[in-house]
C-alpha cells in the first residue's frame, strides 16, 4: 500500500506539473483596451465613453456608453474618416445607441467597404472620429462626438487672446490643441458675434505690429451664431511661389504669426478680432 501511495502521489505531481507547463505555454488571452470620452454636441446633454476592446480572434468590440439619452430613442452611430473638424465619410457603421440604456456594442473586423480589415492596433492609430446622431430621421443633428486614434488630443494646448478691432464687442481666444499625430486642432471662441454672420479667419505671417502679412493658413470661418470655429491644421496654404509645407503643433506654438478674424467674406478689410500667436504672443 505504501508503494502504491508513493506512485499515486508521483503521478499526481506529474499531472500538476504538466498542467502548469501548459498554462505557461498558453497563457490566458489578455486583450488591450482603449477608452475615449464622447463629448456632448451643442446642448444635447448627451456624453459618455467609447471603449475599444481587443478580442482573441483579432476582432474589436466597440462599446458606446452614454448618459443623457432618451427612453425610446435610437441613436445611429458611426466611425468616420478624418478628424471631426474636417469631416469625412463613414468608415464603420456601429449598432445604434439604445436610448433606454445608453449602450451600443459592435464587434468589428472590417471597414464598411468589406475589403479592408481593421485590428485593434489599426483603430488606435486610425485617422477618424465617432459621431452619434439624434435619430435615423435626423442624422444632421449630432448628440455626441469624439476624435479617435491619431486625432486624439494629447492634453497639450496653448491659448492666445483675440482682441476687439473694428467690430464693437467681438473678442475671444484662439486655442491650439496638440493631436497624437502632431497635427493641431485650432479652436476660435469669440463673444459678441451674431447669428447669421460668418467671419473668415486666417493665420498670417509676421506680427500684428507689422501687419499686413501674407496669409499662411486659412482657418474655418467663425459661425456667428456660436462664435466658434474648428480647424485641423497640418499644412500651410502654399502660394503661387511656394508649395504648401507640413506644420506641426510644435511649429505653430513658436510660429512668427498672428490671427485675423474678418467682419465678413464681403468685407475682409474690416477686422472683427485679431491677436498675435506663437513667437509673437505676449507672455502672461
Amino acid at each position: 500500500m505504501k508503494k502504491f501511495g508513493v506512485l499515486l502521489i508521483a503521478f499526481l505531481g506529474l499531472v500538476s506539473c504538466s498542467n502548469d507547463d501548459d498554462a505557461n505555454l498558453n497563457p490566458p488571452f489578455d486583450g488591450q483596451t482603449k477608452e475615449y470620452d464622447l463629448g456632448a454636441v451643442g446642448e444635447s446633454g448627451v456624453s459618455g465613453t467609447a471603449t475599444f476592446d481587443e478580442n482573441e480572434d483579432g476582432s474589436v468590440t466597440i462599446t458606446l456608453d452614454l448618459d443623457g439619452t432618451t427612453d425610446g430613442a435610437m441613436h445611429p452611430a458611426h466611425v468616420h474618416f478624418n478628424s471631426a473638424a474636417e469631416g469625412g465619410e463613414i468608415a464603420i457603421s456601429l449598432e445604434p445607441v439604445d436610448g433606454d440604456t445608453g449602450i451600443s456594442e459592435t464587434t468589428v473586423e472590417m471597414l464598411d467597404d468589406e475589403e479592408t480589415s481593421i485590428s485593434f492596433e489599426d483603430l488606435i492609430d486610425f485617422d477618424g472620429y465617432i459621431n452619434v446622431h439624434a435619430s435615423a430621421d435626423d442624422l444632421e443633428t449630432l448628440v455626441a462626438q469624439t476624435d479617435i486614434g491619431e486625432n486624439e488630443l494629447t492634453g497639450e494646448s496653448q491659448t492666445y487672446d483675440l482682441a476687439e478691432v473694428d467690430v464693437a464687442g467681438v473678442s475671444g481666444t484662439a486655442t491650439f490643441y496638440e493631436r497624437e499625430s502632431g497635427e493641431t486642432l485650432v479652436e476660435l471662441d469669440l463673444d459678441g458675434t451674431t447669428e447669421g454672420n460668418t467671419h473668415p479667419a486666417h493665420i498670417h505671417m509676421g506680427a500684428v505690429a507689422d501687419a499686413p502679412g501674407d496669409i499662411a493658413i486659412t482657418l474655418t470661418s467663425v459661425d456667428g451664431a456660436t462664435g466658434m470655429s474648428l480647424t485641423n491644421v497640418s499644412m500651410t496654404d502654399g502660394t503661387d511661389d511656394e508649395e504648401a509645407t507640413a506644420v506641426s503643433y510644435d511649429d505653430l506654438i513658436t510660429y512668427d504669426g498672428y490671427i485675423n478674424v474678418h467682419a465678413s467674406a464681403d468685407d475682409l478689410a474690416t477686422l472683427a478680432a485679431q491677436g498675435d500667436i506663437g513667437a509673437n504672443a505676449t507672455e502672461e
